[in-house]
């Protein structure tokens, strides 16, 4: 959350200064509104700025103030999508970013919006200006900033639960996989079919079976030569005299 407070400050700084140079601004969409040929429809999209600046723009510093403007529409729906992934999910906030995202949007017609105190960006124009041309684009900016300032505001009152980082995730996902991998590898070892296992049982039989075979063998032999050597000796009889 400081990340994202300290991204939303960095983009007030630079609408500050751009707010320092609204009659500048002014001045560049009144001539490349002239060089388009298109004095009486108001300024009334993201779009339609970006096509003035890109076909209908004569001089360095119009078309530097339209940049300023338009870099800072795009950084704010940069934003929009980083909380957007930030919080798991709330109706108040989703409805908070959608209006945001709808705002931003670059064929949204602005026409209708105007900043309300205490914004004074409206009361900088004229009448016809603000009524007919440019009242909604000069209060795009002011209304996006609280909107998103309204959105911290509501998410640093919920639980802390509710807050969900998915890179967060991710990155806890991706060290947990190879400390898991020996415990995966030790259980998931496939059993031996059963056929297999009927082959094993018999050969570890017929080893046994050897072995006391043996073991039986091994015990008459020991027992005939024991009773061999306790065998009285045969009296030793001349040759030629049998019984």
């Amino acid at each position: 959350m400081n990340e994202v407070k300290e991204a939303l400050r960095t983009i007030e700084q630079k609408y500050k200064l751009f707010q320092q140079q609204q009659f500048t601004f002014i001045g560049a969409l009144q001539h490349t509104r002239e060089n388009a040929h298109d004095m009486i429809r108001p300024v009334a999209s993201i779009s339609q700025v970006q096509s003035y600046m890109a076909h209908h723009c004569n001089n360095s510093t119009d078309r530097r103030v339209l940049s300023m403007f338009l870099e800072l529409c795009n950084e704010l729906s940069q934003l929009c999508h980083s909380l957007e992934m930030l919080h798991s999910g709330n109706d108040r906030s989703k409805e908070m970013l959608e209006t945001c995202k709808l705002l931003l949007s670059h064929s949204n017609d602005l026409s209708t919006i105007r900043a309300r105190y205490p914004h004074d960006v409206v009361n900088h124009l004229s009448c016809d200006e603000a009524r007919n041309h440019y009242g909604g684009v000069v209060s795009l900016l002011p209304i996006v900033l609280d909107c998103l300032k309204d959105w911290i505001a509501h998410v640093e009152k919920l639980p802390r639960h509710k807050l969900y980082s998915v890179s967060a995730a991710s990155a806890a996902s991706e060290q947990r996989a190879p400390q898991d991998a020996p415990a995966r590898a030790t259980t998931s070892q496939p059993l031996p079919p059963p056929e297999h296992l009927e082959a094993q049982t018999s050969a570890s039989k017929k080893a046994n079976a050897q072995v006391q075979g043996s073991k039986h063998v091994w015990k008459k032999q020991l027992k005939d030569t024991e009773t061999h050597g306790r065998k009285h000796k045969v009296p030793w009889k001349p040759p030629g005299r049998h019984a």
